[in-house]
């Protein structure tokens, strides 16, 4: 009765070891799901006067989210022209996230 269970203890034993690992494949690519801002241009980056500048090729309305680190949004604007008023923010890194029509973008914004 011993042997049984220590032969079927190995048997699991070596069909968990010896078992092929097969991974997951895939034929498609990955789609991408952002469509990128021709031009952007984000400056000056680091910010120390409180403005920051945001233009692109076809300098269109833009909307503006502004998150911390922790992913918590802190402003939201609408940019009609290039200049971005960011003097309510506390020192520190920041995500932006453009919308320009269809397209998008992320960047990082550093306020000193």
């Amino acid at each position: 009765m011993k042997k049984k269970y220590l032969f079927a203890f190995f048997l699991v034993c070596f069909l968990i070891i010896a078992a092929p690992a097969r991974a997951q494949e895939s034929d498609r690519a990955p789609q991408r799901t952002e469509i990128p801002i021709d031009g952007l241009s984000i400056y000056p980056n680091p910010v120390t006067g409180g403005k920051v500048y945001i233009s692109s090729t076809k300098n269109q309305d833009k909307i503006i989210d502004i998150y911390n680190v922790l992913g918590k949004p802190v402003q939201k604007a609408r940019l009609r022209g290039r200049e971005l008023d960011v003097a309510t923010l506390t020192p520190g890194i920041y995500i932006l996230k453009i919308q320009e029509g269809k397209a998008r973008a992320t960047r990082k914004l550093v306020v000193k």
